[in-house]
């Protein structure tokens, strides 16, 4: 089950002993019994009814009895590289990291040189607050089975599978790369001072200001064919750096994405063409906010409108979805 739901209407399944993923506003998660269940701070959602900001209800996916077993943990920014020393041999992990703080930022410039990380389904979304409560109300993760709360820690719940389940995990990503200029960085980092474009140094605000880049397009980087976004968060002329919603590397090319004619259309043909019914997803709020998603469906993909989406490393304007098949190949 996937649904948006009221706060009774979640207590009365923790009651009945289902187990959840729960995505809401901090008031109403507050309001949900102890139990079974791990969730994050938002107010943006793909329901039923399509795209929406509602503070009255709880987005809630239900643990499927394939999972027979489970377990959840707290990882502080030095923890961060036993996720992968914690993860079930045979199942997922499920990650909920508050945004903007410490263990975001650790998470996104260190997971992807984790020795491994892409062995084991790791899935999960970046937990925010309404846009204009930013630096005035703390994103937050909660586990239910505990009630400890957390704005500074990332939270994982691994799952065990049974032997003929498995786990695939999944991106819808509408964008390219596009033909223009190459840039790239000497540090990782989600802010940018200085880059170099076709091998010359430039001052990435200027840059940015000289080319019309207004943040709707993400830079992208090509891996091996594997198409990585990184969103524009802000351009800050006065500070003379750029923020990035997820960070950059060294010895990455990247390029501006190729324009959208029709930035609705061109997801809903990417979404249409994974013909999957997926187990849990989770959609950025750039493409909440860009291709006007408000009241709009997304297909089967309904959940968490995110400040980031993670499939083994942090992602930005991109669809995640998890989906659990048989051995056969047919979705359980």
């Amino acid at each position: 089950m996937r649904a948006m739901l009221s706060v009774d209407e979640v207590n009365a399944l923790i009651v009945a002993g289902e187990r959840l993923l729960l995505a809401g506003d901090e008031m109403l998660l507050r309001r949900v019994h102890r139990g079974n269940w791990v969730g994050g701070t938002i107010p943006y959602f793909i329901g039923e009814e399509g795209g929406t900001m509602t503070r009255d209800k709880i987005f809630a996916s239900t643990l499927p009895g394939s999972v027979i077993s489970f377990s959840t943990r707290f990882y502080d920014e030095d923890d961060l590289p036993r996720i992968l020393e914690d993860e079930p041999n045979h199942g997922f992990s499920f990650i909920i990291i508050p945004a903007f703080s410490r263990v975001h930022h650790v998470f996104a410039e260190t997971v992807p040189g984790y020795r491994g990380v892409f062995d084991r389904p790791l899935v999960g979304w970046i937990s925010g607050v309404a846009l204009g409560e930013f630096g005035q109300v703390t994103p937050k993760v909660v586990d239910g089975r505990t009630g400890r709360w957390s704005g500074d820690a990332a939270l994982c719940l691994h799952a065990v599978l049974v032997d003929n389940i498995s786990a695939e995990v999944g991106i819808v990503n509408p964008f390219t790369q596009g033909d223009g200029d190459t840039i790239t960085v000497d540090h990782a980092g989600f802010r940018i001072h200085k880059a170099r474009v076709n091998g010359r140094d430039v001052m990435l605000t200027d840059y940015f200001a000289d080319k019309g880049i207004d943040g709707q397009l993400p830079l992208v980087a090509n891996y091996s064919g594997a198409m990585v976004n990184v969103s524009i968060k802000s351009i800050l002329s006065r500070e003379g750096c750029v923020d990035f919603y997820a960070p950059l590397f060294p010895d990455v090319d990247y390029r501006l994405a190729r324009p959208l004619d029709d930035y609705e259309a061109a997801l809903a043909l990417e979404i249409g063409r994974t013909r999957v019914d997926p187990t849990l997803s989770m959609n950025c709020i750039q493409n909440f906010i860009y291709g006007r998603l408000d009241g709009k469906r997304t297909g089967d993909f309904i959940g968490p409108i995110t400040f980031g989406e993670i499939a083994y490393r942090l992602l930005n304007q991109t669809l995640v979805y998890m989906v659990l098949r048989d051995t056969g190949g047919q979705e359980a």
